[in-house]
């Protein structure tokens, strides 16, 4: 009924225990963008099918799997080699296909933040939603940011409440802070050239929401430091104890690094505007 794709880069570490998990399902397939570790030896052992292509973006990677990997079921799971469906995920994905109505393309679906065996539920927010299951042939993916969304959507979209086991902290913080200095160069890029759309900031709709809300929050004076205390206080991750304040820490300083590199961004530009 639902087939699965991960997509992969040396995720060694955590692949084990994503595929342990999809035991359940007869169609994993693993698009690995050229691993030097042994994930593929891993996918193999676990029975995957294997497919290879280079990385360019999230959103071009998840098009090529739609294009190239032979999906044999009409719904298809998008993870990460750090996120594991649990047992309580995986009924409610089963549940939620075997309802769904014609008209339905896919559904948002949210995560449990796990970092040291704690669910960080104030911290990050929860719930936040992506667009991962989806109906063969419905939709397309657009790169944003760092990561992608969903684009030539064709349905509705529903909501399936039962979240799903994300470790990005699993292999520590110095691997995450690496990725979001790199993440941050994009994302920076993508908040300088959004519109300010105020309409879409007080949307019901959290995907159009968050979307409309990041340049917006990138212009506030002290907008780092306001995140730390939303997120720590306010959003009461104090009560998540030494991995909440890490957590929310380091989440602040992404913001910083996003702040620098627009800052970065906009004197490149002007730069190159006056040297025309």
């Amino acid at each position: 009924m639902i087939s699965v794709i991960i997509l992969t880069k040396n995720e060694a570490n955590d692949l084990p225990r994503c595929l342990d998990a999809l035991r359940w399902c007869d169609d994993v397939h693993v698009l690995d963008s050229g691993s030097t570790d042994t994930t593929l030896a891993i996918a193999k052992k676990f029975g995957a099918n294997i497919s290879e292509n280079p990385f360019k973006s999230f959103g071009d990677q998840r098009n090529w799997s739609l294009d190239n990997c032979k999906i044999i079921h009409p719904w298809i799971l998008f993870l990460d080699a750090d996120e594991v469906a649990n047992k309580e995920f995986v009924e409610a994905i089963l549940q939620g296909v075997k309802t769904a109505p014609d008209s339905t393309a896919g559904f948002y679906c949210s995560w449990k933040f796990i970092y040291e065996n704690r669910w960080l539920k104030h911290c990050d927010s929860f719930p936040k939603w992506q667009f991962r299951l989806m109906r063969k042939g419905r939709a397309r993916f657009t790169d944003f940011g760092h990561g992608q969304k969903e684009s030539e959507v064709q349905g509705n979209i529903l909501y399936l409440k039962t979240p799903y086991d994300h470790y990005a902290l699993s292999k520590g913080i110095g691997p995450w802070l690496d990725r979001h200095n790199r993440y941050a160069a994009q994302e920076a890029i993508v908040r300088l050239d959004a519109p300010l759309n105020w309409r879409d900031a007080f949307s019901t709709h959290g995907s159009k929401r968050n979307k409309a809300l990041r340049p917006i929050v990138s212009r506030v004076p002290g907008w780092p430091l306001l995140r730390f205390t939303m997120t720590y206080i306010f959003g009461l991750g104090f009560l998540e104890g030494r991995p909440g304040f890490v957590y929310c820490a380091n989440l602040a300083y992404y913001e910083f690094l996003i702040r620098i590199k627009m800052r970065e961004e906009k004197t490149r530009r002007s730069t190159l505007k006056n040297s025309k």
